[in-house]
C-alpha cells in the first residue's frame, strides 16, 4: 500500500506526523471496501468512528460551556448543530477527505445523501485516530479548526434551530404571519401510516412534506418551505 497520501494528508491537513500511519488509513477505509478486499484490507473505521464520535462531543460540549453562558437547551441545539451529519461531512469535504475514501466499487456510485453520511462517519474515524496516535489536545485543534471555526456562521444563518422554529422566524421576518400545518393526506394502514403535511403562510402552500407521523412530516415541510424561502433569497440578490 502507498502510504504517501495518507502522510501528506496528515501533514497538510492535520499538521502531525502520525507515529502509526495505519490508523489514519484505516479511518479512510469503509466496511464495504473491507468486505471487497478480504485478502489485503485488516479493518474498517466503525471502531475509529465510535471512539471519535464521544472525543468530538466532549471537544464541542467543552467549547460551549466555557465560552458561552445559554441555559442547557441552547447549547444542547447548538452543540447538535456542530456534530449533525451536514456539519461534519461539510468538514470532511473542505478537508478534501475524498480523494482518499477506500470504498467499495458500488459505495462509489452511491448517492449524495449516502456520500455525505460515509464523509460525516469518517470524519469521526479521524478524530478517533488522531486522538489515539496523537492525544486529546491534537485532536481537539483539530476539530476547533475544521469544524468549531464555523460556528458562527452557524449562528448568523439560524440553522442550529429545528426546522419548524427556524421557518417561524424566517416566515415572521418576511411576511409578518405565523405558519400553519395541515394534514394534506394519509396513506396506508392504521399502524403504518405516512402523513403528507403541508405548511401554509397568509393562506399560501409554501412546502409539504411526508413522515410516519404528523410531526416528522411537519418538519419536513418546514425544511421544504425553508429551502423555497433561501432559493428566492438567493435569487432576489
Amino acid at each position: 500500500m502507498d502510504l504517501t497520501a495518507y502522510k501528506t494528508f496528515a501533514k497538510e491537513i492535520l499538521d502531525l506526523e502520525f507515529a502509526n500511519i495505519e490508523l489514519l488509513v484505516t479511518a479512510f477505509t469503509h466496511r464495504s471496501y473491507v468486505n471487497e478486499h478480504k485478502k489485503t484490507a485488516k479493518e474498517h473505521n466503525e471502531r475509529l468512528e465510535f471512539l471519535g464520535d464521544a472525543v468530538l462531543e466532549l471537544v464541542v460540549t467543552s467549547y460551549l460551556y466555557k465560552n458561552f453562558s445559554e441555559p442547557e437547551g441552547v447549547l444542547t441545539n447548538w452543540r447538535s448543530s456542530l456534530v449533525r451529519t451536514e456539519s461534519i461531512s461539510a468538514a470532511a469535504a473542505r478537508n478534501n477527505f475524498e480523494p482518499l475514501l477506500r470504498l467499495s466499487r458500488g459505495e462509489k456510485r452511491g448517492t449524495d445523501r449516502a456520500r455525505a453520511q460515509i464523509l460525516a462517519n469518517c470524519y469521526e474515524a479521524v478524530v478517533g485516530a488522531v486522538y489515539l496516535d496523537q492525544g486529546y489536545d491534537a485532536a481537539a485543534d483539530f476539530i476547533h479548526s475544521s469544524l468549531i471555526s464555523t460556528f458562527q456562521e452557524i449562528l448568523d444563518s439560524g440553522s442550529w434551530m429545528d426546522a419548524k422554529s427556524h421557518f417561524q422566524e424566517v416566515a415572521q421576518s418576511h411576511e409578518s404571519a405565523t405558519p400553519v400545518y395541515k394534514v394534506l393526506a394519509e396513506e396506508g394502514p392504521d399502524h403504518d401510516k405516512i402523513f403528507t403535511v403541508g405548511v401554509f403562510v397568509n393562506g399560501q402552500l409554501k412546502g409539504q412534506g411526508t413522515g410516519p407521523s404528523k410531526q416528522i412530516g411537519q418538519q419536513k415541510a418546514a425544511e421544504t418551505a425553508l429551502e423555497a424561502y433561501q432559493d428566492t433569497d438567493v435569487r432576489a440578490a
